[in-house]
């Protein structure tokens, strides 16, 4: 450990808490190997709140949105086995995955389901109108 870091130590346990050079804190952990996250935890995490910072998706409700068709987006899902703008599984698995950008996303399909469903009332009203004639 180099002389300018804050290292914690518990006997039998080993490191527990460490500011490295990068002014990064490590739990549980010497040694990080992407100095780019300011904390990195060697286990898992628990915590009452987290608050993301991200933007959110109302862009989808501009008019110029394009919309996918859904014999596109089922095309898609066939072929990919994942929706379109989501990683799979397996890119998930090893990559990881960023919680603000994937709740943004994940809040743009939900917007998205509900186009699809308000388009669709609209075609189940004209059916049942055309229907009561």
């Amino acid at each position: 450990i180099a002389t300018n870091q804050f290292y914690l130590e518990r006997t039998g346990v080993g490191a527990v808490l460490l500011v490295n050079t990068s002014n990064n804190l490590l739990i549980g952990k010497t040694t990080q190997a992407n100095t780019t996250y300011k904390l990195d935890v060697n286990g898992k995490v628990r915590a009452n709140e987290i608050v993301v910072n991200t933007t959110g998706a109302d862009f989808v409700f501009a008019d110029d949105y394009k919309l996918n068709a859904l014999a596109e987006v089922e095309s898609f899902v066939k072929s990919n086995k994942h929706l379109p703008g989501i990683a799979s599984a397996a890119e998930m698995t090893e990559q990881g995955m960023e919680v603000g950008e994937l709740t943004k996303t994940l809040l743009q399909k939900v917007e998205e389901l509900t186009l699809y469903i308000i388009e669709q009332q609209k075609q189940i009203d004209s059916l049942k109108a055309n229907t009561a004639k």
